[in-house]
């Protein structure tokens, strides 16, 4: 079995807290490498191969999709 561990990301999970709470997204934006949160997207292709042939020879990991949240 594999995991996706996403770091902050844009979800309706939450309760929609970035919506509601707007002015933690740039503290935790300043947080990752990339300067940004996470999208659905760009957790959703990280899902995606790992399920894909590219995928196949993975196994037993927790891939950390965060864009290097806490370096």
């Amino acid at each position: 079995m594999n995991a996706i561990s996403p770091g902050p990301t844009r979800t309706r999970i939450g309760n929609e807290a970035f919506e509601r709470f707007p002015e933690v997204i740039d503290v935790l934006a300043a947080k990752t490498a990339l300067g940004r949160i996470g999208e659905p997207d760009d957790v959703g292709l990280a899902i995606a191969a790992l399920l894909g042939e590219e995928g196949r020879w993975i196994t037993a990991q927790s891939i950390e999709v965060s864009s290097g949240f806490n370096l």
